[in-house]
């Protein structure tokens, strides 16, 4: 079968066995997976946080199970990370933080023809049924929204709070997306990239800003009387965005660190504003089941179309053409498909 695996670095498409199924095990064919920016990230050495394997956002169909309830046949989406919910980290609310969590994932990644879905992630709900009104493009959606879901729990955005998303690529735009959702007042995003700053506007951004032009944190404060935004959202892992949402909050405010920060980030901030305004700065790493179910839940009932982030879809043969255009800042969602 043909499949994306990293090699020195690189990615590589290469002609590999199939996964060999193993008690509890399913085979998924793959049918749309997302590219990720961490995937991105990964490529080019910048990821802190997870093992290399490429492709974590697939749906599909299931080829082969070994359990009674998935069927061959049967729409999925799979999840890559799944925590054991019985250590102590699992127990005190950090399922994320368990040790079990990320040494799970799918085999060889969700860029493949087929892949292996373990019987550990499958056992713990790992493993979601796609209803008939939910595509395999929206399917590829369930973790990145996922993700989102867990983050604005965590920070917790209240109705009609102001919002300031920093980053408006396709995680950052999930974020203006759910805010909204969630019943957010007005929602700011910040960008570089004039495609990503029009971009936002179709998903429902009520302004845009350029900060390379324009003082953002002064701007937000304008907007808000003077005040700063109740909660900002970093989307970014560049440092300056960290700085941005820092310095765009208001007084006893909520940041989400988001974003994953870049190896090495340092940041020139004075941390005893924190306390002097009672910043809450709140970070949030990835999803769990609960977050994977809701995310199926809003993508099915339609709270939110996810399909408008959707802007190139390439085959597997053009992986390297859909990274090169990432880089280059010419997408904002690609659907990878076999």
């Amino acid at each position: 079968m043909k499949a994306i695996v990293l090699e020195n670095g690189r990615p590589i498409l290469k002609e590999i066995p199939i996964p060999k199924l193993q008690e509890g095990d399913v085979l998924v064919k793959m049918k749309a997976c997302g590219l990720c920016g961490t995937d991105i990230e990964k490529i080019c050495g910048q990821y802190t946080a997870s093992q290399p394997i490429l492709g974590h956002e697939p749906a599909g169909v299931i080829h082969e199970s070994t359990i009674d309830w998935l069927k061959p046949g049967d729409r999925v989406f799979a999840h890559h990370h799944v925590p054991c919910y019985e250590c102590y980290y699992c127990k005190k609310g950090s399922p994320t933080m368990c040790p079990y969590y990320r040494k799970t994932n799918l085999d060889p990644g969700g860029f493949a023809e087929y892949f292996r879905v373990p019987a550990w992630n499958v056992k713990r709900g790992g493993v979601l049924k796609l209803p008939d009104n939910v595509s395999f493009d929206e399917g590829a959606f369930i973790e990145p929204l996922a993700t989102v879901i867990r983050g604005q729990r965590r920070v917790h955005i209240d109705k009609e709070d102001y919002v300031l998303v920093v980053g408006a690529g396709p995680m950052g735009l999930l974020h203006v997306m759910m805010a909204k959702a969630n019943g957010a007042g007005k929602v700011y995003t910040s960008d570089v990239s004039g495609f990503r700053r029009e971009f936002a506007y179709k998903v429902g951004a009520d302004y845009s800003f350029n900060p390379t032009k324009e003082k953002v944190e002064e701007e937000v404060r304008k907007l808000t009387d003077g005040r700063g935004v109740d909660v900002a959202i970093i989307a970014s892992g560049a440092p300056q965005a960290i700085l941005t949402a820092l310095y765009s909050v208001r007084k006893g405010g909520r940041v989400l660190l988001f974003g994953v920060p870049y190896k090495g980030t340092v940041l020139n901030y004075d941390v005893s504003d924190l306390l002097n305004n009672e910043i809450s700065v709140i970070s949030s790493n990835a999803a769990v089941e609960e977050d994977t179910r809701e995310a199926l839940e809003v993508i099915a009932s339609k709270r939110i179309d996810v399909t408008k982030l959707i802007t190139n879809r390439y085959r597997l043969e053009e992986f390297e053409k859909a990274v090169r255009e990432a880089k280059e800042g010419k997408t904002i969602k690609a659907i990878i498909y076999d």
